[in-house]
């Protein structure tokens, strides 16, 4: 009994220690465009309001703004990308970020 419930016990680090593995080329391309594409420069959003109920009408509003790391350093987004795929994957892209579907970027 007392050996079931240690082996029961491992189960989430080895689910956590699997999870870390990496990832294939084409799924690790889609998820490292948006590093690329915050190298590029920063994004945000700004909302604003008004809105009226029983206590009366009021105004509301919100700022978003997300910088990276690699924009505040200066660099190159195409060499953010390459390094993230391999990070995720083990491997180099099988494409350029300037040929990735998606890709909006000025290169």
């Amino acid at each position: 009994m007392i050996a079931q419930a240690r082996r029961i016990a491992w189960l989430p680090l080895v689910a956590v220690v699997a999870a870390c593995g990496p990832i294939p080329v084409d799924q690790a391309e889609r998820v490292c465009l948006r590093d690329a594409d915050l190298a590029q420069g920063p994004r945000g959003s700004i909302a604003m309001g008004v809105g009226s109920g029983q206590g009366g009408t009021r105004g509301y509003g919100g700022i978003e703004l997300e910088i990276s790391g690699d924009y505040l350093r200066g660099r190159d987004p195409a060499e953010v990308f390459s390094r993230c795929v391999q990070r995720r994957s083990g491997q180099m892209p099988e494409r350029a970020l300037a040929d990735q579907p998606g890709w909006r970027g000025a290169s």
